[in-house]
């Protein structure tokens, strides 16, 4: 059975499964990591995969084609995303179309939208996390099975829509079971290829669990490909994954850990730390992290490696945190980033205007917040309604949503673009905001000390190269923007 996985092409360096799906304003690129895990359990089974990144390798529709007519799949599984659901079904259908191939589409769209990509060509959907279904899919095919008995996708038959029952999302046990995302990074991908702007260079991205259980409206992959509810992988088995890219891929400087959740659990925190430690694994690590962690799990997370936290922050007021049922504080986030600044971690601060009850005064606040608490980097975004969310279930019925489409979210570049205009606070207050708070707070004499200290910081050499990329890219940005 031969499985062909793509990440199709669209526009250039085009991140598919980052949380809010565009080009990255600093440059970053994140690995096709849902993909791999495919890849990992498909190869565990006995398939032949072939993993293709169209947006990391440069290739266009007619590379693809040609590297599809060659492989000779029986099975095409195609990413997708919201905000490149058409071209993505397009790309789909013309490779199936001269494959004669079985094409599944996958990704966010499929739990939202499965009789529109159905309707446009596409064989199969899978809904949600996809891995194990992919599984199904290609042992039905490979057998001469029909679909009926496999849960999670949507598919056509006699012309007419069936929607077989959900798929439970995946236990912690079975999340131990799939191969490490590193070593199909390995097989497949060339790791030089990404990059994330708060890291070391190079790095890989890996998941340690799953779902995540907090109430935020805004967040799309609990509600649309992941669930809510939290599964883990055991520590030997997070920890087994490190020591593989300490021995296997030495030229990767840091590890990021993608888990919405995981500083969730405190006690495995430790453990997890303690047992890098105990196998005296040397290498440098980051994760998400929510800003209600306190100094001691930090303190032991520093002295495991861990270099940075990526913290949604959000918001400067309470009143837009209490919107959207961050369930934290400011003042939550100020002593959060005492503690991870006295453990000695860095901090990348997410926020993001426009969410609902945003107003001039309340962005302020924000601006204010971020000059107030100095993180170490930061990002500043526009709110992006996603298909599923609570957020976007409230602007599309106060008529604040701008477009029909999450497609016309993106500029013609791939870059985020503002679709949201309440009344007091407008798409161009929104977008004012951003790219006064970008140049506020990275071009400010202030921020000066803070970057020596980071280039001065154990791995200085490769912290300052990272930084270079990035304002390479950011600075190319800003300039096209003319500010």
């Amino acid at each position: 059975m031969k499985s062909y996985l793509l990440n199709p092409p669209f526009v250039p360096r085009y991140s598919r499964n980052s949380r809010w799906a565009a080009r990255c304003r600093g440059g970053a690129l994140y690995y096709p990591i849902w993909l791999s895990y495919t890849a990992g359990v498909l190869e565990k089974e006995g398939h032949s995969v072939r993993l293709v990144d169209a947006p990391a390798w440069d290739w266009n529709i007619e590379h693809v084609k040609a590297d599809v007519k060659k492989f000779k799949p029986d099975l095409i599984v195609a990413e997708s995303n919201f905000q490149s659901l058409s071209n993505d079904v397009k790309v789909t259908n013309e490779i199936k179309n001269e494959s004669k191939a079985v094409s599944v589409q996958v990704g966010p769209p499929g739990s939202q939208f499965p009789e529109r990509i159905l309707n446009d060509g596409v064989d199969i959907v899978a809904r949600f996390e996809y891995d194990f279904t992919i599984r199904d899919i290609a042992k039905a095919i490979e057998e001469g099975k029909n679909l009926e008995d496999i849960k999670g996708i949507s598919y056509k038959e006699n012309g007419r829509i069936v929607h077989n029952p959900d798929r439970e999302f995946t236990s912690s046990e079975e999340l131990d079971e799939i191969p490490f995302v590193t070593e199909v990074y390995k097989e497949h991908l060339n790791i030089k290829d990404y990059f994330l702007g708060h890291t070391l260079y190079p790095m890989v991205q890996i998941f340690t669990g799953r779902g995540c259980p907090n109430q935020c409206i805004f967040c799309s992959w609990p509600e649309t490909l992941m669930g809510r509810k939290h599964r883990v992988r055991s520590v030997e088995n997070v920890v087994d994954e490190f020591e593989f890219v300490v021995n296997e891929l030495p030229e990767v400087k840091e590890i990021f850990i993608e888990d919405d959740t995981f500083t969730i659990n405190k006690k495995r925190i430790k453990e997890i730390c303690s047992e890098i430690k105990r196998r005296n694994l040397r290498i440098a690590w980051s994760c998400n992290a929510r800003a209600d962690l306190d100094y001691e799990p930090m303190k032991a997370m520093k002295a495991a490696g861990c270099r940075l936290l990526d913290v949604g922050y959000e918001s400067g007021s309470d009143e837009i945190l209490k919107n959207i049922k961050k369930g934290i504080t400011t003042e939550d986030s100020k002593e959060f980033t005492k503690d991870a600044r006295r453990a000695g971690l860095m901090i990348l601060a997410d926020f993001v205007f426009g969410m609902p009850g945003e107003t001039k005064e309340t962005a302020e606040k924000t601006i204010r917040f971020a000059k107030k608490i100095r993180p170490n980097l930061v990002q500043f975004a526009v709110a992006t309604p996603i298909p599923g969310t609570e957020f976007y279930d409230y602007v599309k019925d106060n008529n604040y949503l701008l477009v029909d489409d999450l497609e016309e979210s993106l500029d013609e570049e791939g870059f985020q673009k503002c679709i949201v205009s309440y009344p007091n606070f407008t798409k161009d207050d929104i977008e004012n905001y951003v790219e006064r708070a970008l140049k506020e707070y990275y071009l400010r004499l202030s921020y000066i000390p803070t970057a020596i200290k980071i280039i001065l910081r154990k791995n200085g050499l490769q912290e300052l190269k990272g930084m270079v990329m990035s304002a390479k890219v950011f600075m190319k940005y800003m300039w096209r923007k003319k500010l």
